[in-house]
């Protein structure tokens, strides 16, 4: 009996179907399973059913790999499982297709029937498998797939008879078993778990240094007035400038703040018949305060700068020292009150100080001693008052910050004030452009008549900026 079904299936797949259509010649170019099952759709289907299957499977498949076809959604339909499986031998397709009596192994059931005596529905209660739905869509994918073993038996990876053999995975899950703990126990403390070993704890004091700094080098105009302390003329220069600090907050009660400050420019001198090149900024200042929080932003404080200048400065078209390194040097000791506020935007530092000591100290015997206040021969200059310093640094937007810096001092008998503006428009990290604006006012010192005791300073700049 085994020998006769074997060849009775042989049969079946080695010659195309004929029931109630008209076989078409066509040759089969499918190197893959959807092509060849798509292929199969248009060849055992009305052009009606064909259209509804396309466009509900094959359009939404076709899709992905083709991109002359716009995106369609893929819609998921239990009906066609068996076309989208590792490819597997069924046995509704030849049941259908056979007037022999068929026995299912797996149902244990014996039926004989005739096909031309059923309909569709009839034939597949007739003839059910595990693997086997009721209804029209059922009975096409039975024609899809009967004409793929027949045209391509190869691409065949399994039977049904082999997945009705695999075993169901069960896992058994352990149930947790309520607890007989009485429920007082639930209330007490758990006891520490002697497995777990002791952890390391690294205990790190806080640093509460802040240190940084910044650096520029620039090329700029530069604007001078005839009576300048220091000397100087308009002319086109360069100016390198370098700024550290090193502050300290303890977040309680005491602030320290400590900057150094070191600018050098220089400018062609063309209308000096003596010398090309001349100094026009020459700056060498350290500042340093300390404060103890008086209450909210206020803080008792005393101060302390230093500031002179590096090199050698001459009067125009001659040999006549203006200034020079230590002369003058500044010495300027402080004891007052600050006020500071620090925003995102905004930091601020408000410093009074009604007890003020000054010494001026011209040391190069060569430079006139008496533009900076002193007497003639003598080297040193000492002062008693007051002092106001405000400090303002604001962040107008990212790329746009003013700084200023507003020094008030008097000893009742003489007022020396300065006022330092800049506002550096950054252009990336490196580049900026900088404007400054320095405005002085001294009446200790002598002057030439016709000129007044103000003085000014300016320069727009652009170059190298950096921070760190």
């Amino acid at each position: 009996m085994k020998i006769f079904w074997t060849l009775v299936f042989t049969l079946l797949i080695s010659f195309p179907i004929t029931a109630q259509k008209k076989t078409t010649n066509r040759v089969v170019k499918a190197d893959t399973l959807s092509d060849t099952l798509s292929f199969a759709v248009r060849e055992q289907m009305s052009d009606t059913l064909h259209t509804k299957l396309y466009y509900d499977v094959w359009a939404s498949l076709d899709s992905l790999h083709n991109d002359t076809l716009p995106m369609r959604p893929i819609t998921l339909r239990g009906e066609y499982y068996r076309l989208f499986l590792p490819f597997t031998y069924y046995y509704s397709p030849l049941q259908r297709h056979t007037y022999f009596p068929w026995r299912d192994e797996k149902l244990n059931m014996f039926k004989t029937v005739k096909r031309e005596s059923l309909s569709v529905d009839t034939v597949s209660l007739a003839y059910p498998t595990l693997f086997e739905r009721v209804g029209k869509t059922q009975e096409q994918i039975d024609e899809i797939l009967l004409y793929t073993y027949k045209t391509n038996p190869k691409l065949i990876v399994q039977t049904e008879e082999q997945i009705m053999s695999k075993e169901l995975v069960k896992v058994d899950i352990p149930q947790k078993e309520p607890s007989k703990n009485p429920i007082m126990k639930l209330f007490a403390p758990d006891k520490p778990d002697e497995k777990v070993e002791a952890a390391e704890v690294i205990i790190r004091k806080p640093n509460f240094w802040i240190t940084g700094g910044s650096g520029s080098f620039q090329m700029s105009q530069n604007s001078v007035s005839d009576n300048w302390y220091q000397g100087g003329e308009s002319t086109n220069s360069v100016l390198a400038n370098i700024k550290l600090f090193a502050n300290y907050n303890d977040k309680e009660k005491v602030q320290f703040e400590s900057f150094l400050e070191a600018k050098a420019g220089f400018n062609s001198a063309s209308s000096d018949t003596i010398r090309k090149y001349k100094v026009n900024t020459d700056l060498l200042r350290l500042y340093s305060k300390l404060g103890i929080q008086a209450a909210s932003k206020w803080y008792y404080t005393i101060s302390g700068e230093f500031n002179t200048q590096f090199f050698k400065n001459y009067k125009a078209n001659s040999t006549e020292v203006v200034s020079s390194f230590l002369s003058p040097a500044n010495v300027i000791v402080s004891v007052g009150m600050d006020y500071k506020l620090n925003e995102k935007k905004v930091v601020l530092s408000v410093f009074l100080s009604p007890l003020t000591y000054s010494l001026r100290y011209v040391g190069n015997k060569n430079v006139d001693e008496t533009k900076f206040g002193l007497k003639e021969g003598d080297k040193t200059l000492q002062d008693f008052g007051s002092k106001l310093q405000t400090t303002l640094s604001w962040k107008i937007i990212p790329s746009i910050t003013y700084d200023t810096r507003l020094y008030y001092f008097t000893s009742y008998k003489k007022v020396e004030a300065e006022w330092e503006n800049s506002l550096n428009f950054v252009l990336n990290r490196y580049l900026s452009t900088k404007l400054f604006f320095h405005a002085r006012f001294d009446d200790g010192a002598a002057r030439k008549e016709d000129n007044s005791y103000f003085q000014f300073k300016e320069f727009l700049s652009f170059g190298i900026n950096y921070s760190w």
